[in-house]
């Protein structure tokens, strides 16, 4: 007689902290500190003709920050920064909302970041992010249709925090292999190990990894053959290292011994970003909706170093 399986369950070792952070991602002092109100003007003259900005770089991404946190169109972004302008007494214009959209359009974001000290095991990951298009329902019903498309994000996370630490947007055709050099790129630290399914399992991604002088976790193909044998005078490769050992302890075993199993978290950072954020994007063309889906990346990283649950199974 079979048994049945029971789903395991959790508990938090920090859930009075936990709460408490949970609670101080709603708060507006958060997202508008002194420091956004101190450099919400532009101060730089470039003696160029034309009228000089108004707003600086960080008053964008305020609003653009509150706008997705709070789930707001861009006229009640608009609303919302005027009237905390008018509660706190300040005497700041307000950008109109399609100057907002334009602006976002040019912005760059910088994920925040705390320092770490010691070498980085990164895990990388890829997600759809909806653009546009009638929906899953019609698509079953009557097949592909061509107005139906998406953004893909690519994640790379730090595995001990859960710290998003690169990523990129691209179209839907970009593969995953394509953009690991340069998800690589935006980590200034040192690299001791980089987790990826099997779509990384690429020429170009491990010499990237290589360059770093970092060890790849990434499983060979089931039908995966040695690119260069041992009898080559050149250096051996980490990928054919892994598919030697892969044959001899088996495909579950090597990916306990390299850790692979960690790779999930990259997974659990996606899934966070489309249930905190939602799974689609709003601006109409793809240089905003790049920077919107960056923002959330970055506010997700606000809300992760306030706190973040210590779980054990019960």
């Amino acid at each position: 007689m079979k048994t049945k399986k029971t789903k395991r369950t959790y508990r938090l070792r920090n859930w009075k902290q936990y709460n408490a952070a949970l609670v101080q991602r709603g708060s507006l002092t958060l997202w508008v500190s002194d420091d956004v109100v101190t450099a919400w003007r532009y101060p730089e003259r470039t003696g160029k003709p034309g009228h000089p900005r108004t707003y600086s770089d960080t008053a964008v991404f305020c609003l653009a920050t509150l706008k997705e946190v709070y789930h707001l169109p861009l006229r009640a972004t608009i609303g919302l920064t005027r009237s905390i302008m008018h509660l706190l007494g300040l005497e700041l214009p307000v950008m109109s909302y399609s100057q907002l959209s334009r602006r976002c359009a040019m912005l760059e974001v910088t994920l925040p970041r705390r320092k770490k000290s010691g070498a980085l095991h990164m895990v990388v990951d890829s997600t759809g992010v909806k653009v546009f298009g009638e929906g899953e329902w019609k698509v079953r019903q009557h097949g592909y249709t061509k107005r139906r498309t998406w953004r893909k994000l690519h994640l790379g996370a730090d595995e001990s925090t859960g710290e998003i630490v690169a990523a990129m947007v691209t179209t839907n055709n970009v593969a995953d292999s394509q953009v690991l050099e340069s998800l690589l790129e935006q980590v200034e630290e040192e690299l001791e190990q980089v987790s990826g399914d099997g779509s990384y399992d690429k020429r170009n991604c491990y010499e990237a990894i290589r360059k770093r002088n970092a060890k790849a976790a990434i499983p060979p193909r089931r039908d995966a053959k040695i690119w260069q044998h041992g009898n080559s005078k050149e250096e051996r490769l980490i990928r054919d290292e892994n598919l030697r050992r892969r044959r001899r302890v088996g495909r579950k075993q090597w990916k306990q011994e390299v850790d692979y199993h960690r790779r999930s978290l990259a997974e659990t950072q996606r899934f966070r970003v489309k249930t905190i954020f939602g799974d689609r994007v709003s601006a109409r063309h793809f240089a905003g909706q790049a920077t919107q889906v960056l923002v959330r990346c970055a506010a997700l990283n606000t809300m992760t170093h306030l706190g973040m649950p210590d779980s054990y199974a019960a």
